[in-house]
């Protein structure tokens, strides 16, 4: 239990709050998707009650209130439950969008940092097991390690390119729960002797997300930089205005489809949100929510810090090993991860696909082969692209084959499963290439 998941709006009246909604839900079962009363709107942004207004009901990360979903009527109701819910039909239309035209979704509370410095590139490169972008405008995902050679956490690197806005400098984004976890790992491990500053803007700036086929159409639409595929090709960064709001934009993606993530200051975020609604009404624009995000990266293979990533295993096990390089002298566990590696994997991570369209599998289910159980579910949902009820898990490593038969303990049933390959949507990732 790390206390860190909690951040600065977790003080004592809010403790206490939350400490009496659960003293009288003890004898309560908490549902996935149950988001209790207690404390909310801890941590809210200026498009919270512009997206209530839209039909947004939300859900709780690190206590920013993110939108979930967006209501079809103002009535709508879910019946909680670890069965597939009423949103299951309303997910499925936002996905739609995403995939066919272009979805818009808030990402606040998104872990940002600004590092700077002379020592801050071989700083990054000590902190990560992988290779560091180097050059001026271009983004990369990155692991860091903990002592052990276990996984530390999962970054996106982006180097921002010198202009009006200040000199060149490294934005490192991660979960929004590991705003703390990750500012204290970073900087215990700054050495004395080296020149590095590390600057939280978490608080400062939201992220807006543009996902979809015509996404394109509209960035071209709202700002007047060359938003080609030449110009601005897949991880990609540039600062810009959207509308007339000042914008850090990455051509990162999250759901499998052509996608921008829009960082944008605070005081201006209503401006870039009015911006980008205005120019994707012809483009068939829909809003969408975390769900459908959800939905989108387990097709993908796309992994959830401390859901897949986790520091009991290492990225071998969590099938990472295209984001290590050995080779690379100096970098944090490479000792303890060498080590690891010659002695072979404890467990292997899989995705998986189950003969059910009733309910998903949840974080904790047990994966059986005959009468032994070999791992354990991380994440599960619906694919509404693919079609397919899929799941994530660690398993023993000569399970852990493409085709193998399981089954997977699905609310006390054994639903039978199949190991399939990590991508189940797009593998070539020409969708968000473009």
């Amino acid at each position: 239990i790390d206390p860190r998941r909690f951040a600065g709006h977790a003080n004592v009246e809010l403790t206490a709050l939350k400490a009496i909604e659960d003293y009288q839900n003890e004898f309560r079962f908490h549902f996935p998707n149950e988001h209790r009363p207690a404390g909310r709107m801890a941590k809210t942004t200026p498009l919270t009650p512009v997206l209530a207004a839209e039909g947004a009901e939300f859900t709780v990360v690190n206590g920013w209130e993110r939108a979930e979903y967006f209501k079809p009527t103002p009535d709508f109701k879910v019946t909680h439950s670890f069965r597939f819910d009423e949103t299951f039909d309303v997910v499925a239309a936002e996905v739609a969008a995403v995939q066919n035209a272009v979805g818009l979704t808030e990402v606040n509370g998104f872990n940002r940092f600004e590092i700077k410095g002379s020592d801050a590139q071989s700083f990054l490169d000590r902190m990560i097991c992988g290779t560091l972008p180097k050059k001026p405008g271009r983004v990369g995902l990155a692991y860091l390690l903990n002592h052990h050679g276990m996984l530390k956490s999962e970054a996106t690197i982006a180097n921002i390119p010198a202009s009006e806005r200040g000199p060149e400098r490294i934005w490192y984004g991660s979960a929004a729960a590991s705003e703390l976890h990750d500012m204290d790992w970073l900087t215990q491990n700054v050495r004395a002797e080296e020149d590095v500053q590390i600057r939280s803007l978490t608080h400062d700036q939201t992220i807006l997300v543009l996902a979809g086929p015509r996404a394109q159409s509209i960035m071209q639409a709202v700002s007047r930089a060359d938003w080609t595929d030449t110009a601005f090709p897949w991880l990609s960064v540039r600062e810009c205005f959207v509308g007339f709001a000042p914008a850090t934009v990455m051509a990162v993606s999250f759901s499998g489809e052509r996608a921008y993530e829009i960082h944008v200051p605070n005081a201006s975020l209503y401006a870039a949100y009015t911006a980008l609604r205005e120019a994707g009404t012809a483009e068939g624009l829909k809003l969408f929510g975390a769900l459908a995000v959800e939905s989108m990266r387990l097709e993908k293979g796309f992994l959830h810090w401390k859901a897949d990533i986790l520091t009991e295993f290492g990225p071998y096990e969590t099938g990472l090993q295209r984001f290590v390089k050995m080779q690379k002298p100096g970098f944090i566990g490479q000792d303890a991860l060498a080590k690891r590696h010659e002695n072979g994997p404890n467990k292997k991570r899989v995705t998986m696909t189950l003969a059910s369209t009733d309910a998903p599998a949840h974080g904790g289910a047990s994966v059986m082969l005959g009468q032994a159980v070999v791992g354990t579910v991380t994440s599960g949902g619906w694919g509404h692209r693919t079609g397919w009820n899929i799941a994530y898990a660690f398993v023993d490593p000569n399970v852990a084959v493409i085709g193998r038969n399981v089954h997977i303990d699905v609310l006390g049933k054994l639903v039978p499963a199949e190991i399939v390959d990590p991508s189940l949507y797009d593998p070539k990732m020409e969708r968000l290439r473009g």
